[in-house]
């Protein structure tokens, strides 16, 4: 793990709030969603199929603690989950709390319009639970 760095992009664009057993926990920085990003803290690791198996399954267990936590805020009524990675290639998850008539509904979050920043990131009602 000494060699795990975040991507420049992911830090541009994100709070950290934790390191977990496998992942670094992040908030995304855009205030119109409720959004946090896991991180495994392994080097070169672009894929899920990068991972060991074991590391396979504490990356399922932190995505399903995330997506418990984002579960429980304020106007969150359906889940996202997405591994993409076709602008950052280091491997992330997103995992996104949406609600009908959110900036981007029914479609996805990506690309649909500027990032609306929290005024304070550590404030986000996601940051607060850690």
């Amino acid at each position: 793990m000494s060699d795990f760095t975040v991507d420049p992009v992911i830090a541009s664009l994100t709070h950290q709030v934790a390191d977990w057993p496998l992942s670094r926990v992040f908030v995304y920085n855009d205030a119109r969603y409720q959004w946090g990003l896991l991180v495994p803290r392994r080097a070169g690791a672009i894929e899920m199929c990068d991972l060991s198996a074991e590391d396979q399954q504490q990356l399922m267990a932190e995505i399903v603690k995330l997506s418990g936590m984002i579960r429980t805020l304020p106007g969150v009524e359906k889940l996202n989950v997405g591994n993409l990675g076709n602008m950052v290639p280091q491997l992330h998850v997103h995992v996104i709390g949406r609600f009908a008539g959110d900036p981007a509904w029914p479609g996805p979050v990506w690309g649909h319009s500027p990032n609306k920043p929290w005024p304070n990131p550590a404030e986000a009602p996601l940051a607060k639970l850690f």
